[in-house]
């Protein structure tokens, strides 16, 4: 079985609309995937809907990517198989919604006043689907296309980053806020992509457990054979299921032109995952 449980589409930062990753998924051989945007779960419905209309034969489990920010350091918490409709759920990502507006809205006063560079709010809006997540990408975007800067690469580099005076942190909830509410929807939360926050990884997951915490993201495409490694021996460490995923945004010479990139994971990873969330649907 092959399964990918970390893809993005345009309801956040990613370049294929939900119909394309299903596409792309099928033509890779596929079974099973999960969609998981930033704050963002829209996505769900229109790669389900268009799975029964087309007779694809897919799985689409439901999923998600919370932002959060634990002492400075961004946190990516995922979770898979919540109830979409708990209402603390879909306050914890009106919440998360909230803050990316007034984020890109407090950038756009400072683009203007330190920079001398205009952008709308709606040059950055329309760049993301419909109520989606407007993040890091879309505000590069809009910088380059008004001239601000010759290229994304070189927006990120001037303004796009913490050091810039024009940028905003955004005020995003907790990793054990959004750990919490996701378990108590009835889904599994997940650790993502530990190695962006290796150093405090281990202090910090050892608290998320007792949220719920249920999984590590051990396969990724950032890491290395030696850190799937270490963060599988983690995770089994601490009593915590394995998972995994491309982080699949858009097609690149890096990460090839499959949904997969350069990492395969595990049939196995999916049992886990499934003999997890009967164990939730029991608690």
């Amino acid at each position: 079985m092959k399964i990918d449980l970390h893809i993005h589409t345009t309801y956040s930062d990613g370049t294929f609309y939900p119909e394309q990753v299903v596409d792309t998924a099928v033509d890779c051989g596929l079974d099973a995937i999960a969609i998981t945007d930033h704050d963002n779960i829209l996505a769900y419905d229109i790669a389900i809907n268009y799975v029964k209309a087309n007779d694809k034969k897919l799985e689409i489990i439901p999923g998600v990517e919370i932002n959060t920010l634990y002492k400075g350091n961004e946190v990516h918490i995922l979770g898979y198989f919540m109830d979409f409709e708990n209402s603390d759920f879909q306050n914890l990502l009106k919440v998360q919604q909230q803050a990316r507006v007034k984020q890109t809205k407090e950038m756009i006063v400072l683009l203007k006043k330190k920079a001398g560079i205009n952008i709308k709010y709606e040059d950055i809006k329309k760049l993301v689907a419909p109520q989606g997540s407007i993040g890091r990408p879309h505000i590069a975007r809009a910088i380059t296309s008004a001239g601000g800067t010759s290229s994304v690469i070189e927006a990120y580099a001037k303004y796009i980053n913490d050091a810039s005076p024009v940028y905003i942190q955004r005020k995003t909830v907790s990793p054990h806020e959004a750990v919490e509410v996701i378990y108590d929807a009835g889904g599994i939360p997940v650790f993502a992509h530990p190695i962006d926050v290796d150093t405090i990884f281990e202090k910090l997951a050892t608290e998320l457990i007792s949220y719920g915490l249920r999984g590590v993201e051990a396969y990724h495409r950032k890491h290395s054979p030696a850190v799937v490694e270490y963060f599988s021996s983690m995770a089994e460490k601490m009593g915590l299921i394995i998972t995994g995923g491309s982080d699949f945004h858009t097609p690149s010479a890096n990460h090839g032109n499959i949904l997969m990139g350069k990492n395969l994971v595990p049939s196995w990873v999916y049992d886990e995952l499934v003999k997890e969330k009967k164990k939730v649907e029991l608690r």
